[in-house]
């Protein structure tokens, strides 16, 4: 496969629309023209995944956290950055990053934490975006009907929460005059014909409205087609960071502590607040999640799970009466790469994939 198709992959996944501003996912060294017959899922870039890489014969390295932040002046051989840098490049092996999108899209990392702690009436904790949506309406000869709206549903139009390919469908008559210079599909030069037809209407989101529309216009038999586009106010998917939902049953914030500990695979988890305080509606965001804490409180949550908790991120917290638990930042996010592996694998069975799931920066708890 070509790495532009392992993008494709992760981008239905995870949609380069939710790369947040100040980000920098996507392709960060090498072609996507490559061709790639194995892939290494890591958290982090460092000499030991890239020694493992190089090792295996990967083509392709799959990052969450990018290899760039910031703009480069300079790669200097003499740093380990630029020693990596260089390796991958000899070693011509493409490297490509799925972060925030990652962080924000459903089924991405948080979707995983909360599935983990089995949260129940899970949503978004910090709004990023929501798709805005738009009814199209195209009118269509009857012989020409279900080959229209397979054309819409299968392009990506019509899907109503768990149920794609909805549309709406109504009879009428339709009638045009066809003129000098045109080559109609019904009906004869200077003549106004009247054709049976059908109005398809089907919702669609703002980021594939164009793909839908071309795919509808090239199903469509006639010259011209006609077709409405509107606006709408009904609520897309909402996206954003982090995730808050309830357990099935109050639980101790000590007992809950205990839990988050062996369900996320921690070597410790540290707790803040009351540990008798009873706990039913749990925020979390992986990574580093300290600026969230003012969005899980406005949850209305009675604990928030993160990682990298500052101490006055922890002042903060007991101020406004959410417990904290930081359960690491590697703990919070790496269970996503074993769940890459899994979705790119379900995708395609023409690409070899290894992991490589160890903190890039571990610590020694004594």
């Amino acid at each position: 496969m070509k790495a532009s198709e392992i993008v494709s992959i992760l981008n239905k996944l995870a949609p380069s629309y939710l790369i947040d501003t100040w980000d920098n996912s996507g392709l960060q060294v090498g072609s996507l023209k490559k061709d790639v017959k194995n892939i290494l899922i890591t958290l982090d870039l460092g000499e030991k995944a890239l020694n493992k890489a190089i090792e295996n014969k990967v083509d392709m390295i799959i990052t969450h956290h990018p290899l760039f932040f910031g703009g480069i002046k300079h790669i200097s051989l003499d740093n380990p950055n630029g020693d990596i840098i260089s390796e991958i490049i000899k070693n011509d092996i493409t490297v490509f990053s799925a972060h925030t999108n990652l962080d924000m899209c459903n089924g991405g990392v948080n979707d995983i934490l909360a599935d983990k702690l089995n949260l129940k009436d899970t949503r978004p904790m910090s709004k990023f975006r929501a798709d805005k949506l738009y009814k199209i309406c195209v009118f269509v000869p009857v012989s020409h009907t279900e080959i229209v709206r397979k054309a819409l549903g299968d392009s990506g139009a019509g899907f109503i929460g768990n149920y794609s390919h909805c549309t709406f469908n109504t009879k009428g008559v339709g009638t045009f005059l066809p003129r000098e210079g045109t080559n109609p599909y019904i009906g004869e030069l200077g003549r106004i014909e009247s054709v049976e037809e059908e109005k398809i209407e089907t919702i669609v989101d703002e980021h594939i409205l164009q793909k839908v529309i071309s795919s509808m216009v090239k199903a469509h038999p006639y010259e011209e087609v006609a077709y409405d586009i509107y606006p709408l106010y009904n609520k897309g998917k909402s996206y954003g960071y982090g995730r808050v939902g309830k357990l099935d049953k109050n639980i101790a914030l000590n007992d809950f502590g205990r839990i988050v500990k062996e369900k996320l695979d921690c070597e410790t988890v540290r707790v803040y607040g009351d540990l008798n305080r009873e706990i039913k509606k749990v925020a979390l965001c992986g990574g580093s999640g300290g600026s969230f804490i003012k969005d899980a409180h406005r949850s209305n949550a009675d604990v928030y799970i993160t990682g990298d908790i500052k101490y006055h991120d922890a002042q903060l917290a007991s101020e406004l009466g959410i417990s904290i638990i930081d359960a690491g930042h590697f703990e919070t996010e790496k269970h996503s790469i074993d769940f890459l592996k899994e979705y790119i694998q379900e995708n395609t069975n023409q690409v070899k994939i290894i992991t490589y799931n160890e903190s890039i920066a571990p610590f020694i708890t004594i």
